[in-house]
């Protein structure tokens, strides 16, 4: 066991990271992968007053967080611990705190977490979080190193003493290990391929723990998030028939549509009668044949009137003629 004055270094940074847990609203917790120790100063400088960069090994993290928690529940059984466990659930890989105290220093610490980027020369073994192609051209390298090209089938040829590349060709794939054939060969080319620097993992805030990507929402998502959300509500409202602040507008511009299309059906149907008409008056037969239609039945029906009266007189002449017939031969 730690005794003395490592004991006490040890107990204090377990009480500092307590501290800053309860006490700092935001946190970021960052990966640290190949970031070397002057990077990590520089960080701490340019956010010293807003940052409180904390490192330190996973176990005594974990530790200092189960103590805490240890210590509220034995104060108070019902006592909420649940940010200490979502922070104790995140304690994973080569990690560290980045906690904010002031307003702003969120963007402050993204900002500078970007600007403290170094390159870094491939590494045999690694797994390379980039694509790397060599490109065609000529190089300053002798003949003699052309059995690096040959090992990587890169075509090579030679050029006033020179290894000229003549197409280019990827040595080094994102998510594969690095071979020692293209460490060799980038490091002859005097190639960094990879830069590597501080990466934010989660962000911690008011005991919840999310992802990175929460940094990345901008007013113009949110924009778009709320807007999704009306139409949803807008389209249920339509679909069941019940009026609603967001389907008003949509309710307004279908009756609206209905009123043109009405009107603009009678507009139609009238405007075919009209047209009707203009054929028939600029045609003199189609308006003539009109007019004989029109005046047949009229002629008919006075036609079978002179044929009634005809009828009426030749009847009354009959009688006239029974009447004069009528006398007495011996009278």
């Amino acid at each position: 066991m730690p005794t003395g004055l490592k004991l006490e270094r040890k107990n204090a940074y377990l009480a500092k990271l307590v501290k800053l847990v309860e006490e700092t609203p935001v946190a970021l917790i960052v990966n640290v992968n190949n970031v070397g120790s002057k990077q990590l100063q520089n960080i701490r400088l340019a956010l010293r007053g807003e940052c409180v960069l904390l490192m330190g090994k996973n176990t005594m993290i974990r530790k200092a967080l189960r103590m805490r928690m240890d210590e509220l529940k034995a104060e108070d059984e019902n006592a909420d611990v649940s940010k200490y466990q979502n922070l104790l659930t995140n304690v994973n890989g080569n990690i560290g705190y980045m906690f904010c105290q002031i307003d702003g220093s969120l963007e402050a610490a993204r900002a500078a977490i970007d600007k403290y980027v170094l390159p870094a020369a491939a590494k045999a073994g690694v797994i390379a979080p980039v694509d790397y192609v060599v490109p065609a051209g000529p190089t300053s390298l002798e003949p003699s190193a052309t059995s690096f090209f040959q090992a990587l089938n890169i075509p090579t040829k030679i050029i006033k003493g020179a290894i000229e590349i003549t197409s280019e060709m990827r040595v080094i794939t994102k998510g594969e290990k690095v071979t020692l054939s293209a460490t060799d060969l980038l490091s002859k080319l005097g190639v960094k391929p990879f830069e590597y620097g501080m990466k934010i993992v989660s962000v911690y805030q008011d005991g919840e723990v999310f992802p990175a990507s929460v940094l990345d929402i901008d007013d113009s998502v949110l924009i778009s998030k709320f807007l999704t959300g009306v139409s949803h509500v807008a389209a249920f409202g339509r679909e069941v028939g019940i009026p609603t602040a967001a389907g008003m507008p949509h309710m307004f511009i279908k009756a609206f549509k209905n009123i043109v299309a009405a009107c603009v059906e009678i507009e139609f149907e009238a405007g075919e009668k009209v047209a009707e008409i203009k054929a028939i008056l600029s045609d003199p037969e189609a308006l003539a044949k009109l007019q004989a239609a029109a005046a047949a039945p009229a002629g008919g029906a006075a036609a079978g009137g002179g044929a009634a009266a005809a009828g009426a007189k030749k009847e009354e002449a009959v009688e006239e003629e029974e009447e004069d017939m009528d006398f007495d031969l011996f009278g």
